[in-house]
């Protein structure tokens, strides 16, 4: 069996000088400045130092996370302030609801009622006309609704698909319209719906309705929200509905209308609230109080004292209180969609 060769064996064979084609010449020395890695063995051990700064990587990543702690926690304090502030007013808004008018008018304010009155809401369902003003409300909310939504479509349609001469120019112009108050169109619809016939001192129920509800069928921006989530949707889906024979109609609503549902349902549930909580519009054209809605029924004598002449604010926040709680839910359980629909028609796809 053959001796195994020592190291200092091997070491004797081996040249004192490297080969001329494998030394390193001079002028390679010059260039050759980057150290080679694979013959560097580094101590796992060491501790890396920033020279300028003297600081180790532990510090900065200790400072780092210190950083990112206060930085989280100033966002959470600056967030819990703000919801504070939108929740005191329906706070303040439920807990006099339960008060004693003499609670409520007191120099000194309570944040709990002392006394609980359930009773206000009791009154609120015996003496307050609030199934009727409910009705008017849900009626005029749902047709407003529809018919918004029916115009929106169509004219975000013509907007986004159909080529017409003008089509811009058109939509500059419904866009400068957005410029204008609303109130400024007060005085122009009421002579409109008054020309109809539909304001009087015989006006129907039926009137009331259609001059609440027709001159709010027209949305500028519900119109420009469609208009931009309809143009997300890629044209080459309309030329091959022509391709296939398929008429405008039938591709607005087999194609464009479900691919812009979250818009839509969007538009449903912020035009329902605003028809739930118009006030000035329904006050002015409904010239008999059974015909008014519940924000009018709200302002209404039914909670004010006849004998001392003045208001029962338990009995209005309570009725208050049973008008919010429908839109509440109504948010809730929607929100989702809202800013799925509004995120959406801001971006371009």
């Amino acid at each position: 069996m053959a001796k195994a060769k020592t190291i200092d064996d091997i070491a004797e064979k081996l040249p004192d000088e490297l080969p001329e084609s494998e030394q390193e010449s001079e002028e390679d020395k010059k260039y050759n400045i980057y150290p080679d890695f694979k013959k560097i063995q580094v101590n796992p051990n060491l501790t890396l130092s920033i020279r300028q700064s003297g600081r180790t990587v532990e510090s900065i990543r200790a400072s780092e996370r210190v950083s990112k702690i206060v930085f989280t926690v100033l966002i959470y304090i600056f967030l819990v302030f703000m919801a504070l502030l939108v929740i005191f007013p329906f706070y303040w808004m439920i807990i006099t609801s339960f008060k004693q008018r003499t609670e409520i008018i007191s120099s000194t304010q309570t944040f709990f009622p002392s006394i609980v009155m359930w009773s206000n809401y009791v009154y609120v369902f015996q003496v307050f006309d609030f199934g009727t003003y409910m009705l008017n409300t849900i009626v005029v909310a749902v047709f407003d609704t529809a018919g918004t939504l029916i115009t929106t479509i169509l004219a975000a349609f013509a907007f986004s698909r159909l080529r017409f001469k003008g089509r811009e120019a058109v939509f500059m112009i419904f866009l400068m319209t957005m410029m204008i108050p609303g109130e400024m169109m007060v005085i122009s619809n009421y002579i409109t719906v008054a020309s109809f016939g539909w304001i009087g001192e015989d006006q129907t129920l039926m009137e009331a309705y259609l001059a609440m509800i027709i001159p709010f069928w027209i949305s500028v921006y519900y119109i420009y929200l469609l208009r931009q989530n309809f143009k997300q949707i890629p044209n080459e889906l309309y030329l091959a509905a022509k391709v296939d024979g398929k008429s405008d109609w039938s591709f607005l609503w087999k194609v464009m209308v479900p691919l812009a549902a979250p818009t839509l349902i969007s538009i449903c549930i912020l035009k329902f609230m605003g028809s739930w909580n118009s006030y000035v519009w329904p006050n002015l054209v409904a010239n008999r109080s059974e015909y008014q809605l519940i924000s009018n029924g709200l302002r209404s004598s039914a909670f004010v004292d006849i004998d001392g002449g003045q208001t029962e604010y338990g009995y209005q926040m309570a009725a208050t209180v049973c008008v919010t709680i429908p839109l509440f839910l109504l948010f809730i359980f929607f929100r989702k969609y809202i800013m799925r629909g509004v995120g959406r028609a801001g971006i371009k796809g």
